[in-house]
């Protein structure tokens, strides 16, 4: 398997963003309840998948189902029919459809939380600053750059960064990305804004593999230039033999460490990780935004043997990202193409039961924005497996799309309204002899099928506003002037890869808020080098609408650091008007590197404040650097002057 040139750390991880490629736009929009629209023959076309135009629902720019269309000519299919589901579906967004009721309903009048993430960190001001648990994750964080550009267009992280204790709420200027080379599986290119906030999402069905030496390409040739804001890698059947799991309970698995190992030199960050079993969450993010994603919380569900057993289900990750709610969901529904029904009732129930704590994002689907991806097993149905090879062969996929049973069902299934997904222009991506590139030859001889799959859906937004005000305390922009647009700029599969019987698939999506809140809620001032010991002061401001804890900590992270845990030092930010601490002699790290200190909320369970970069020149003539100097000095003269004695020796 060709693998892509070794990892760099990057020149720019918060630099500018022009990507090429296509791409389509959702955004969302206003108006009247949606009304299903069935037509005797929904079409679909070699370019095309099933359409949807804006529309409203409770949480989400409601869409019309319209019949797939031809992108070049407009025109229908008519060799299209959509499969007929016989149960009543019920609807999870508050509007009534004939013969169905209601089964999910979501109240629009809480507020929204600022929810922490389960990460832990320090217990109590007496423990040490390394647990064993948090000493098993080893530390790999080769130095990033120094001035990188945030995407809110302010320098990030900076020597000059300024920040201000007032909300701020940015627009977005406009930009228009760089021609350059398709790739498979893209969507056409449109104008777009240079501060897009690009999310990059890979999920895979590992199949209980020992993970690659290399997965970088995952991540796209550019994930050096730092032009992708998140990572989210959704992993399933990650090996859960029970030996394994205790080893993944005391130590980070494999295929976290892999992808921290990957994209940490990149200046990228693990903001959330959830794991149920075989089913892995990973949120990733430039080191610059952190203060900027809030209220991060995970939950999961089972539903493999009627919710008992977590070999099926979903584990998501949800936060306001500049002030605006998203949510991530990882799945790995039933498998077989007998078990269509099952696969929504488990769906149907993962949304259910994924409830987040307080605020008006209390449930999946109340998020400005969620994301839909994992094995989702849906199947072809009616073609025998010869004429899906053929199909394949041929690179005639529409003719696969119009059976494909995630497409069929988008026309009949309530849930599944306002989930948009790209064309799927790559060939199907299960089932694979293991180590190949050949379909199913076993004695099963699975047909080929897109059962692994990036879905994305908007919230509406003509459902109660709180007063602005209000919106403003709790950082919601997304109540306030418009709403936010998601572009997908790339849908493609990673055929290359050969380790499980499915292959990578991977989508990249700008998304456009209407505003931003890119103000830090903790502005930490430090000076720019630490020459002597009395250097290591670190001040810090608030805004108004932060609450303090006496369990808040500030820490050292050397830069290119994994997660938030990976620090260098820490100390308690305690008492209620302490305004700064000092580094002691001990805490001070030993290398000569850049550093950067992290104001860590207790009650939201993330880092709020960032300093600019720091040099620790204090420690260079430490009697214990000195002896560690003269030490790596001596020992190649003493090594040389041994190997000359022995050679006397031998010529005596």
């Amino acid at each position: 398997m060709d693998r892509m040139q070794q990892k760099q750390v990057s020149a720019a991880p918060c630099g500018s963003k022009v990507q090429s490629g296509p791409s389509a736009m959702i955004e969302a929009g206003t108006g009247l309840p949606p009304q299903l629209v069935f037509q005797d023959a929904p079409p679909i076309s070699p370019a095309g998948v099933l359409r949807k135009q804006p529309g409203l629902c409770p949480m989400q720019p409601a869409v019309t189902l319209m019949k797939p269309t031809d992108q070049q000519s407009g025109q229908t299919n008519p060799g299209f029919t959509p499969a007929s589901i016989s149960r009543p579906r019920p609807t999870a967004f508050g509007t009534k459809l004939v013969q169905k009721k209601t089964r999910i309903s979501v109240d629009s009048s809480k507020e929204l939380p600022l929810i922490p993430v389960c990460i832990p960190g320090p217990q109590s001001p007496n423990l040490a600053p390394h647990s064993p648990i948090e000493a098993s994750i080893s530390l790999n964080s080769p130095q990033s750059p120094r001035s990188p550009q945030a995407s809110t267009g302010q320098p990030c992280l900076s020597p000059n960064f300024n920040i201000s204790p007032q909300t701020s709420l940015s627009p977005q200027p406009q930009r228009t990305p760089s021609p350059g080379n398709s790739t498979q599986g893209q969507v056409q290119p449109e104008k777009t804004d240079e501060n897009d906030f690009r999310v990059a999402i890979i999920t895979w069905n590992v199949g209980s593999a020992v993970p690659p030496d290399d997965i970088i390409s995952l991540f796209g040739s550019n994930v050096s230039d730092g032009s992708t804001d998140m990572f989210i890698i959704g992993l399933q059947e990650v090996n859960s033999m029970i030996n394994k799991r205790l080893k993944d309970v005391l130590f980070a698995d494999q295929w976290s460490e892999l992808c921290m190992d990957t994209l940490s030199p990149f200046g990228y960050v693990l903001v959330a990780s959830q794991r149920m079993q075989g089913v892995l969450l990973l949120v990733f993010s430039k080191y610059c935004h952190l203060p900027f994603l809030r209220g991060v919380q995970t939950e999961s569900t089972r539903t493999g043997l009627g919710g008992y057993w977590g070999n099926k289900g979903g584990v998501s990750a949800r936060m306001t990202v500049f002030g605006h709610p998203v949510c991530f969901l990882n799945c790995h529904l039933p498998a077989h193409m007998r078990n269509l029904e099952q696969r929504m009732e488990d769906f149907e129930s993962i949304l259910q039961q994924q409830q987040f704590d307080g605020g008006t994002a209390t449930g999946v689907l109340d998020h400005d924005v969620v994301f839909w991806f994992g094995d989702l097993n849906f199947r072809i149905e009616d073609y025998d497996i010869h004429v899906v090879k053929c199909a394949i062969d041929s690179n005639k996929l529409p003719l696969l799309w119009e059976r494909d049973q995630l497409n069929m069902a988008k026309t009949t299934e309530s849930i599944l309204e306002g989930f948009n997904e790209g064309p799927l222009q790559f060939p199907p991506t299960y089932k694979f002899d293991v180590g190949t590139h050949t379909y199913d030859t076993s004695a099963k001889k699975r047909k080929p099928a897109w059962t692994d799959r990036i879905l994305w859906r908007l919230r509406r937004t003509g459902s109660p506003v709180p007063t602005h005000n209000a919106a403003l305390q709790r950082g919601l922009t997304s109540w306030l002037g418009g709403a936010t647009k998601v572009t997908q700029r790339v849908y493609q599969s990673h055929m290359d890869y050969t380790n499980s019987d499915h292959k990578p698939v991977s989508a990249l999506f700008s998304l456009q808020f209407p505003f931003k809140v890119d103000v830090p809620l903790v502005e930490l001032q430090v000076n720019k080098e630490w020459s002597k010991v009395s250097d290591a002061t670190v001040r810090f401001t608030f805004a108004s609408t932060y609450q303090r804890s006496s369990w808040d900590w500030i820490a050292i992270y050397k830069v290119g650091f994994r997660h938030y845990k990976d620090y260098q030092a820490y100390l308690w930010a305690k008492g209620e008007h302490a305004a700064q601490v000092t580094f002691s002699e001990e805490d001070l790290p030993r290398d000569d590197c850049d550093y950067i200190l992290g104001y860590y909320s207790n009650n939201m369970n993330c880092i709020v404040g960032l300093s600019t970069l720091i040099q620790d020149h204090s420690m260079e003539n430490h009697p214990m650097n000195t002896i560690k100097l003269l030490s790596n000095s001596y020992w190649p003269l003493l090594k040389v002057k041994v190997a000359q004695n022995n050679l006397e020796e031998l010529q005596k």
